[in-house]
């Protein structure tokens, strides 16, 4: 072999071998956790979050119970409001025009906090729900909200239309967590905590749904919160095994990234190209990052 050709083909090799490894320097930036906030910043019953259009994150129970917190891109934490006595959040959502949504559990409510005066209202109210829990939105602003009875280990789904109007769609679940609608708005995903259950249904036009499907169950560990990114993946919380899954809507699992805490509760995805992941994690009470490969669903449709 010339020594020409023996250039190129160890050139060619080394940029095989360079290539895997900046492919693998990135595979390690990408899924690498790391703190946002201080320890104990938040209450251990820190959930949420939500992230506007400006980069900051909300969460609920912010250094006390009935609270919800704001973080800045900075990770600076303050008070952002407090909720009516007796209330106190759990899953937080943000429509196309900025208004936050709150899942209030003890009083049975969806609070609204208006995106232009910021004043704070009962959205929707249902003496039936157990505890609206997590919630998702689709593109037209209606929300859907799992509902737990954790004494019972059952739940409930319910559609909160962008008007306000309180429909049950279903009735027959196990202790229903984490909820998201897929980015074609076709496919409405909620996980069972308990039984550890991922769910799929169809959403019909008047958002009832239909075809339930088991994605996957899992062995072990319990689930929490749950969301899509722009390929309809799933990322969900493991609440007591400390990690966050990443799963095809096929049921395949593709990634599980350390999450630097036992108790992740939630996730949504925000920064300013909404491939950073922001979890709240209850054994610490913080927020916690990692950066991710493909955006975030609703980061997307709120950007529009």
């Amino acid at each position: 072999m010339s020594f020409k050709r023996f250039r190129v083909t160890l050139t060619a090799l080394l940029g095989v071998t360079l290539l895997q490894a900046v492919n693998a320097d990135d595979k390690e930036a990408l899924y690498q956790a790391k703190p946002v906030t201080a320890k104990n910043s938040f209450t251990g019953g820190i959930e949420g979050p939500a992230c506007d259009t400006q980069g900051n994150v909300f969460a609920v129970n912010f250094a006390k119970q009935g609270t919800i917190g704001k973080v800045t891109p900075k990770g600076e934490a303050s008070l952002f409001i407090e909720l009516p006595e007796g209330s106190v959040g759990n899953g937080i959502r943000f429509d196309q025009s900025g208004n936050m949504y709150i899942a209030d559990y003890p009083q049975h409510n969806v609070l609204r906090v208006d995106a232009k005066t910021g004043k704070l209202s009962v959205f929707a109210h249902n003496d039936k729900m157990n505890q609206p829990n997590d919630l998702a939105i689709d593109a037209k602003g209606n929300l859907y909200a799992s509902d737990p009875n954790w004494g019972e280990s059952t739940g409930q789904l319910w559609r909160i239309s962008n008007k306000g109007k309180v429909q049950l769609l279903a009735d027959d679940m196990g202790t229903t967590n984490g909820i998201e609608v897929s980015p074609d708005g076709k496919h409405l995903y909620v996980n069972e905590s308990v039984q550890r259950n991922v769910w799929s249904f169809d959403i019909a036009k008047d958002g009832t749904l239909s075809n339930k499907k088991l994605l996957r169950q899992f062995p072990d560990f319990g689930f929490d919160g749950m969301r899509c990114d722009v390929d309809g993946n799933l990322y969900i919380t493991r609440h007591g095994k400390g990690t966050v899954v990443i799963m095809t809507p096929k049921g395949k699992i593709l990634e599980e990234i350390d999450v630097l805490g036992s108790k992740p509760s939630n996730i949504c995805f925000g920064g300013p190209d909404g491939k950073t992941c922001y979890v709240t994690e209850m054994e610490y009470g913080r927020l916690v990052s990692f950066r991710t490969a493909r955006p975030g669903v609703s980061w997307k449709l709120n950007k529009q």
